[in-house]
């Protein structure tokens, strides 16, 4: 009987034996840590020899760099992007450039000499700051390090860049001990890289048993927890070695200390500027006119002046500056203002010519009014108004650009940038309602005006900002869906009341008188502009504490409105 039991113990304690080594192999198994190695080249998602991956503040980018001639590469708009927006490419003469308060840079495709245009001075690079490869345009990380705030590393097999454009705090850690980065959480997890004890990364997400972390050599993967030693907050500090000298100098401004006064004058041809005694006979507190002299008539840059120097003698003789104002609208039908300002050989020439004849003739400023510009003219337009910038503050001259009210799509008139290089950016406080709308309303409602004036603040300080107020307004004619108006004078409209036996009453939400009448099925009205309209409007200037007040344009007010603009405005 025993003889019987002993090879059955044995069998026995051979399936638990078995049984355990088995269980325990599973255990091994399943809490081991993996020493498999992911393939870098994969992981980098390299695809040729050109070809490298970035890796930006801590993210592993869409976009990717080239590396060319011994030279890192990337896009140029990843340069606009996500680097510095102050670039610009001029497509039509192949060249890139970059301005800065006093100096226009420029360099053509595959060149290592970059001039600047502005001292005729040239520098000569060991790259090409810009390529052209398979229509993209590339430009050097080294060049756009120049004049931007990023720093970056390149690292061979495999390629890639660790790059730095974020200077917030961020936090760090140490490797507590030899250890390894893995692609993904988990023991089992293939390893991406080794640390060394003392190693330094930066933690990007830290969970409940692995961190989420960068290595300095651009690798991101996950370290457990227990391996992190020091971890704590830390402010990186950016590099200011290896930069072109002033790449980081602030645009000086001319804006003046105090409100500026601006009435539009309104000139059609040499001879209205014979009307400036009869436009300003009764203006108070005004200290700046602006005739509109300068009219752009060809696609070469080129364009007519009504200016004359007894004007300008005058304008100064009554104590006003003189900005000449340059325009796009009386020759619009012969022009291209896309062809205009996409080429800097017409560009620059628009912007010699008008600050020549200004100097010429001592004017005091230029106000740039280019009205209804395509959406693909707006980088142009901002490269346009950055160069003549430069001209007007090494010439003393005093640059204003006009604008819509911010709504309705006009964001590409990029007034961010016009609030960067231009003394004054003006607002065109009007036209809410204007002919061809297809419903009567105010020309100006209180609320469109603290619209455009709240939008504006938030990319130009308020000292820049001028407001502009109309001194006109429209007389509607609605039938059905037929709607028709007329833009009259403020005697027009008062004329127009008296005519009419009409009393207007206060209309509280565009804060402007209003009137009304019949006329069978047809409604016939207008929204006053007046003294009592003028002075909400200047309150909220007040309020705001902006640079200056505007109106277009001389000659359409009653005299009364300059006894409100001194008393409400001049002297706040």
């Amino acid at each position: 009987m025993k003889k019987k039991i002993i090879p059955v113990a044995i069998a026995i304690a051979l399936i638990l034996v078995i049984g355990g080594l088995s269980f325990g192999r599973q255990i091994i198994d399943r809490y081991s840590y993996s020493k498999e190695r992911y393939d870098l080249k994969t992981y980098f998602e390299n695809d040729s020899d050109t070809d490298v991956a970035i890796i930006r503040d801590g993210q592993f980018m869409e976009d990717r760099a080239f590396y060319l001639k011994d030279t890192c590469y990337v896009t140029l708009d990843f340069v606009l992007t996500y680097l510095n927006s102050r670039f610009y490419y001029d497509e039509v003469e192949d060249l890139l450039i970059y301005t800065l308060p006093e100096h226009m840079l420029v360099v053509s495709e595959g060149q290592k000499t970059v001039t600047d245009r502005t001292e005729d001075t040239a520098q000569n690079y060991d790259y090409a700051p810009f390529l052209k490869e398979k229509g993209e345009i590339l430009v050097a990380l080294d060049y756009a390090a120049l004049f931007s705030v990023f720093e970056y590393e390149y690292y061979d097999e495999p390629k890639r860049i660790r790059l730095t454009s974020s200077y917030d705090q961020r936090t760090v850690a140490s490797a507590k001990k030899d250890t390894a980065v893995r692609h993904r959480g988990g023991v089992k997890s293939e390893i991406l890289t080794d640390l060394k004890e003392g190693d330094k990364v930066i933690v990007l997400e830290q969970m409940d048993e692995w961190s989420k972390v960068m290595t300095k050599d651009a690798l991101i993967g996950y370290v457990e927890n227990r391996h992190l030693d020091g971890v704590m907050p830390e402010l990186p500090i950016p590099s200011s070695t290896d930069k072109y000298p002033g790449y980081d100098a602030e645009y000086t401004s001319l804006t003046e200390n105090r409100k500026i006064i601006m009435g539009f004058h309104a000139v059609a041809g040499e001879g209205g500027n014979s009307t400036l005694s009869e436009m300003t006979a009764n203006v108070k507190g005004m200290n700046v006119i602006s005739p509109t002299w300068f009219k752009i008539n060809d696609n070469e840059g080129n364009f007519v002046s009504y200016a004359t120097q007894d004007y300008v003698n005058r304008a100064h003789d009554m104590g006003l500056e003189v900005w000449a104002l340059a325009e796009n609208i009386e020759f619009s039908g012969e022009i291209d203002m896309d062809a205009i300002l996409s080429a800097t050989t017409t560009r620059q020439k628009l912007v010699h010519s008008l600050v020549e004849k200004s100097l010429e003739l001592g004017i005091d400023g230029i106000n740039i009014d280019f009205e209804l510009l395509p959406a693909s003219a707006g980088k142009d337009f901002s490269e346009f108004i950055r160069e003549i910038s430069i001209e007007c503050r090494r010439n003393g001259l005093v640059l204003s650009v006009d604008n819509y009210v911010p709504i309705g799509g006009t964001g590409y008139y990029d007034r961010k940038t016009q609030g960067e290089a231009a003394d004054y950016v003006v607002i065109m406080g009007y036209d809410e309602h204007y002919a061809g709308s297809s419903e009567a309303g105010s020309v100006a409602s209180i609320g469109y005006v603290e619209t455009g004036i709240t939008m504006t603040l938030d990319e130009v300080p308020a000292a820049k900002i001028i407001n502009a107020v109309p001194f006109y307004t429209r007389i509607w004619e609605t039938e059905g869906s037929d709607v028709t108006s007329q833009a009259v004078d403020m005697q027009t409209a008062s004329d127009w009341l008296s005519n009419h036996s009409l009393t207007p009453e206060w209309d509280e939400e565009t804060c402007q008188n209003y009137a009304s009448y019949k006329d069978g099925n047809k409604t016939v009205e207008c929204w006053l502009e007046d003294e009592e309209s003028l002075k909400v409007r200047l309150n909220i200037m007040n309020k705001y504490e902006l640079g200056g007040f505007a109106c277009w344009r001389l000659g359409f007010e009653k005299p009364g409105i300059w006894d409100v603009i001194e008393e409400d405005y001049a002297g706040n």
